[in-house]
């Protein structure tokens, strides 16, 4: 069974919106505007590149991310992963030709079918309401949080407000760095 991987920049509060200047949203460009930047902080970033086999997407994270990222040097990796879009409405003709190989996937039992394939980790990134019908079906092995030592208010949450049983996490990996971002990294307790 493949481990699906959430990874987020998130608040303290629990907001993942507009963490990279994202248009629309009044805190937009959070990660870092009035933090300083450290290389080291952001080490998992590239570790996740290097560990990910394939990458899984809603339809709003891959509409934002699809212009943008097949371009960029420093996400080059993402380039060659077979990437997964998690939508009802996205049609084939809506995916770009520039960033390798994408499928749609139309359901969670899709997204639970794929993670019975074999091959490496698939991570998520973004896909706050992908993250959280994720989350609720328990198809979420493994969280990876760069927390950022901000209080944004609203905005949209990483993790979901649904009514259920505690979730419980084990702490596998955690680091601070002197700007305030906190690295943590839980698998899922099943």
């Amino acid at each position: 069974m493949r481990t699906l991987i959430s990874t987020a920049f998130i608040s303290l509060d629990g907001v993942v919106e507009g963490p990279g200047g994202e248009p629309g949203y009044r805190n937009s460009g959070w990660t870092f505007k009035d933090i300083e930047f450290l290389p080291e902080a952001f080490e998992i970033k590239g570790r996740e590149q290097e560990e990910a086999a394939a990458m899984l997407l809603g339809r709003v994270s891959y509409q934002a991310f699809s212009p943008v990222w097949p371009d960029m040097a420093e996400f080059a990796r993402y380039r060659t992963l077979p990437k997964y879009v998690v939508s009802a409405t996205l049609a084939e003709d809506d995916l770009v030709s520039n960033w390798g190989e994408t499928t749609i996937l139309r359901s969670l039992d899709e997204v639970a079918a794929l993670k019975e394939t074999e091959g490496g980790p698939i991570i998520v990134h973004g896909s706050a309401t992908l993250n959280h019908a994720l989350s609720d079906a328990g198809l979420i092995d493994r969280y990876h949080l760069l927390v950022f030592p901000l209080l944004l208010g609203a905005g949209k949450r990483l993790f979901s407000a649904t009514d259920k049983d505690t979730q419980k996490l084990k702490l596998v990996e955690y680091e601070a760095y002197r700007n305030g971002i906190q690295k943590q990294v839980f698998d899922v307790v099943r």
